[in-house]
């Protein structure tokens, strides 16, 4: 008996894919993990698995994936159950719903590498100009992308140079996939376990007399940690040292220092002093009573107020509520008024629970709100975003405010 996977491509095309796994992969794989498979005669998708089964398709033999990228689902069973809703109800592909809804980097794509042919020479005289820098461009480096081809020569030739070039046999290609999102790694630095004692640190201090400089990084690094009982970062060693980057590298260098690094996110609260909470007024209260009153019989409710009105207040003891009882909180605004005051204010509430989700954030940024949603983290509680928030993977969405 096989296994088999169906698979839904970022691509617009009404049907899904179905691939071949091993017995091991289908023990492994859950809906909503991404896969990278072989799509025509060269290309490498991002698929995400729909389905695990043991049907083998009738019309057409199933291809191998090509590697399994996720080791858990980075889209939940309901976030599928909504792309289906979507794709039926806005009469659209599940690609095209898949492309809208997840962060560009997650949908990996596969990168014609360009490299030379050795067994094949050439005289330069038998080359177009084009043809030519190419050419030579692949004498210095071992391989180069499209992209970086096209920055050679002008880009409306590169794919037709590319061509001309196959076609006398001078270079190979294939496709590679590439990660667009990187985490982002800050750089920590802590004393050789060899140094921790107080006899072997008295003696290397001792040591470190010819080397002034040096001395005192050593110093300032056992009275940060001393104080502070938390990770040292180089950057802030090097400023409360007064020491550069080369007395500490050469302190790394020695074996003294250790150096590691930690992933941090990207988008992180500040630490803002928390706003008190406001006392609503006589219509604030009036407004927030019949919201409830309202929630009781309908899950919409209609608050009409102009600009500055108040209304702002009205939605923090929403939100409060919400929270008290476990849940979790999408705060909605067009892009233009997602502004960086409206941010502050509910931070200033709210603390970390706030996150923002919207285009002007990066990609990296964007992706490690998504991953602090898949876990749960306290991190994800209040999404304050534009529409494409409606994509992420809530757990337990209480309140929805389309502002």
């Amino acid at each position: 008996m096989g296994f088999f996977i169906d698979v839904i491509l970022p691509i617009p095309l009404e049907k899904t894919f179905t691939y071949k796994i091993s017995p091991t992969e289908a023990n492994f794989l859950k809906p909503g993990m991404r896969v990278a498979v072989p799509f025509g005669k060269s290309k490498i998708y991002t698929a995400l698995v729909l389905k695990i089964h043991t049907s083998e398709p009738q019309v057409y033999e199933a291809k191998d994936i090509h590697q399994i990228l996720d080791e858990v689902a980075v889209v939940t069973h309901a976030q599928l159950e909504l792309w289906q809703w979507i794709a039926s109800y806005y009469l659209c592909t599940l690609g095209d719903v898949m492309r809208a809804a997840l962060p560009s980097a997650f949908i990996l794509e596969s990168e014609t590498i360009v490299q030379k042919n050795n067994r094949i020479e050439i005289k330069d005289s038998e080359l177009e100009d084009d043809e030519f820098l190419v050419y030579e461009a692949l004498h210095h480096q071992s391989s180069l992308t499209i992209h970086e081809i096209a920055s050679i020569i002008e880009r409306k030739n590169a794919l037709p140079v590319i061509k001309r070039l196959l076609d006398k046999q001078l270079i190979t290609v294939q496709e590679e996939l590439y990660e667009k999102y990187t985490p982002k790694l800050v750089r920590y630095v802590k004393l050789h376990v060899e140094y921790t004692g107080e006899e072997a640190l008295q003696k290397l201090l001792d040591e470190l007399d010819r080397a002034p400089k040096q001395k005192e990084v050593i110093l300032t690094l056992f009275s940060i940690s001393a104080s502070t009982k938390k990770p040292v970062k180089v950057s802030y060693l090097s400023e409360k040292s007064q020491a550069s980057s080369a007395i500490i590298k050469a302190l790394i260098d020695k074996g003294i220092l250790e150096e590691y690094y930690i992933q941090q996110d990207r988008v992180d609260y500040g630490g803002l002093a928390k706003t008190r909470d406001k006392s609503l007024n006589t219509h604030q209260e009036q407004a927030l009573n019949n919201i409830n009153d309202a929630f009781e019989k309908e899950q919409v409710a209609l608050l009409h107020g102009v600009t500055s009105s108040g209304k702002t207040e009205v939605y923090v003891k929403l939100i409060e509520d919400a929270l008290a009882k476990g849940k979790q909180v999408l705060y909605l605004l067009p892009e233009i008024a997602l502004t960086t005051q409206l941010v502050n204010r509910l931070q200033g509430y709210f603390g970390e629970q706030v996150s923002v989700y919207h285009s002007r954030y990066s990609v990296n940024e964007r992706v490690e709100v998504w991953y602090n949603m898949l876990n749960q983290s306290t991190k994800a509680q209040i999404i304050l975003g534009a529409r494409s928030s409606v994509f992420l993977p809530f757990h337990d969405l209480g309140l929805i405010i389309v502002d």
